[in-house]
């Protein structure tokens, strides 16, 4: 027999769970703000809503399914299964975080702030969310897939990101590393920088943009569903051992960008992850590129 669909609801905490772990009452959580000019009211009310639209989320979920839920901060540890319908409850970030764990499942996101989110990848309100789950489920249901993007290192150590994925320093200081396309006999170019960052389209919209205005790239944004990255480095450094002379490009399918470490430490995480990140050492080598598994987004 087959197993009936599970639906994951992914949620995080809210502003004000983060404010009583701090101060620990809500008395002291509102004196706090207070003191600052500010009110609880409008963190407290946020809380009430995203805790109602989880309620509804659960009882929109069939009578026949199986159900779960997972914290943004487990989801490193939570183990998802093929035949799961997973629901992102909260903000558009938290669809990335999930992304990276998922090998295939239907995601519906839903906005749990309309008007607040901007709602790129959260495009629906709780009470979509029993046609939604149909529509996961169903042969041929509406679905967008996302492109995203790989690293895979030298010791088969893996990492999806649905935004971007950055290689860098600890603490976002100076790495050494050489830098050049994947195959073939390109020795790469030795750099000092601050680090790389390799997106896709569904990126385009943050920190990727942030990169491409600043360099005034000429070189079109790709859209969320584009079979294309671009990467920059972060503050290259010209040196007489170190060049600056490969710091932007695109990749296509099949092509590849290889790092390889030449300084004691570098990570590489996802979707700002930084907790959940690949850590290479001096020799070690990482490529990026299209990864084989899109974010499949039900519309």
């Amino acid at each position: 027999m087959s197993l009936a669909p599970r639906a994951v609801l992914v949620h995080r905490r809210t502003e004000y769970e983060e404010l009583l772990a701090r101060h620990g009452t809500h008395g002291q959580a509102a004196f706090f703000l207070s003191s600052r000019g500010r009110s609880i009211d409008e963190v407290a009310r946020r809380h009430d809503d995203t805790r109602q639209a989880l309620r509804d989320v659960a009882s929109a979920v069939p009578l026949t399914w199986r159900s779960s839920t997972v914290e943004r901060a487990d989801l490193d540890r939570f183990l998802f299964a093929p035949e799961d319908v997973v629901v992102v409850v909260g903000q558009d970030g938290l669809v990335a975080n999930t992304a990276k764990y998922l090998s295939g499942q239907p995601v519906v996101g839903i906005d749990t702030d309309p008007g607040r989110n901007p709602g790129v990848l959260v495009r629906h309100r709780c009470g979509d969310a029993a046609s939604l789950l149909r529509t996961a489920t169903a042969a041929g249901g509406r679905a967008e897939e996302l492109t995203m993007v790989e690293a895979v290192a030298d010791d088969t150590q893996r990492l999806l990101a649905l935004n971007e994925i950055y290689l860098g320093p600890p603490g976002h200081q100076t790495a050494r590393y050489r830098l050049g396309s994947d195959g073939g006999t390109d020795p790469g170019e030795a750099q000092a920088s601050s680090g790389v960052l390799v997106g896709t389209g569904t990126g385009a919209t943050g920190w990727l943009r942030s990169l491409w205005l600043e360099r005034g790239s000429t070189v079109p944004m790709p859209a969320p569903r584009d079979p294309r990255l671009l990467w920059f480095v972060r503050e290259a450094w010209p040196s007489p051992a170190t060049g600056t002379s490969r710091v932007a490009g695109e990749l296509g399918p099949g092509q590849g960008l290889r790092l390889t470490v030449e300084s004691d430490r570098m990570v590489v995480f996802g979707d700002g992850m930084e907790s959940d990140a690949l850590e290479l050492t001096w020799g070690q080598s990482v490529r990026l590129g299209i990864a084989a598994t899109s974010l499949r987004l039900v519309t």
